[in-house]
């Protein structure tokens, strides 16, 4: 039996591990991938994580990962495919090496970015090809650049690089935007906003670098090329929450409904990083839920 059982290896997960192994709780951390970090692994450059300006996404997760090692976490590769409370409270683990017991369970599995899977993507991602204005806006101050999507965190986003890029074009497939129209009101004030209508994406151009999309209206099929530096996809997050479907309270998203202290509505287990419903998912804010949780934890066994 163990004290707590954490699923998940991004900043939530990995500074959960940290914070349980200095408590002293007989703990086992799950990783489904071959390397821990999350989606940070495949951000080229961190420079808003304090202290450690300018480290590459896959050194900052060295880190993470060398510090809870260095405690003594346990981590096994295999992932966690179901989950089951019995009467008493205990938290029963399915996994690919087996089966395990638990009094908490600590689910920081994270949320991926839905992609636009088109040619230049995958290859540039890291290179110009962003999910995150708030992360890497910083790096194109005064240059053009490009938004994909028309709801609030597209149009959020482009308010956002308006302030210090040159030019920054809105790419939507549609003819009026899905954001609130408070935010409409000041994107269309804007006098470096360009709208692209009608339109998507048809590749992302550029070799060790971004630099050109190629568009495509869908109305005439007509093809053209924008040059910018960077491209910042905005079309939706999915959290990876299906382990806990039907078990804890989620929202129509699949966003776990816990709060600051990571408790979800079930006793026992708790939610911490992207996959909670939250205002805001950077790095930081995941760290913080991970030691949030370990001492929910804590409470939870001293009170059960």
């Amino acid at each position: 039996m163990y004290d707590v059982i954490i699923a998940g290896t991004g900043p939530a997960g990995l500074t959960a591990a940290i914070y349980g192994t200095r408590a002293r709780l007989k703990m086992l951390v799950f990783e489904e991938n071959y390397m821990s970090g999350g989606q940070v692994v495949n951000t080229y450059e961190v420079d808003n994580y304090p202290g450690l300006p300018e480290i590459s996404g896959m050194d900052l997760s060295l880190k993470f990962r060398e510090h809870a090692e260095k405690l003594g976490a346990e981590f096994v590769r295999a992932k966690v495919n179901k989950i089951e409370v019995k009467e008493d409270g205990t938290k029963i683990v399915e996994t690919e090496s087996g089966t395990y017991e638990t009094r908490a369970f600590v689910l920081a599995t994270g949320a991926h970015h839905r992609l636009l899977n088109v040619p230049g993507e995958e290859s540039l991602s890291g290179m110009g090809v962003s999910y995150c204005a708030t992360c890497d806006g910083a790096f194109y101050k005064g240059s053009d650049v490009a938004v994909i999507g028309g709801g609030d965190v597209a149009v959020e986003d482009a308010i956002f690089l308006a302030r210090g890029c040159r030019r920054v074009y809105v790419v939507h497939r549609r003819d009026e935007l899905r954001a609130a129209k408070s935010l409409q009101e000041k994107l269309f004030s804007l006098p470096n906003v360009e709208m692209v209508w009608d339109s998507v994406v048809d590749s992302i151009e550029g070799e060790e670098q971004v630099d050109a999309i190629r568009i495509k209206n869908i109305k005439d099929g007509t093809v053209r090329a924008i040059s910018v530096d960077g491209v910042f996809v905005a079309v939706g997050i999915t959290p990876d929450s299906d382990l806990l479907k039907g078990i804890v309270k989620m929202d129509e998203g699949g966003y776990i409904l816990a709060d600051e202290s990571c408790r979800t509505s079930v006793p026992g287990i708790f939610s911490a990083g992207d996959v909670r419903k939250k205002p805001l998912r950077q790095i930081i804010t995941a760290a913080a839920d991970g030691a949030n949780a370990i001492t929910s934890v804590e409470k939870y066994l001293i009170e059960a």
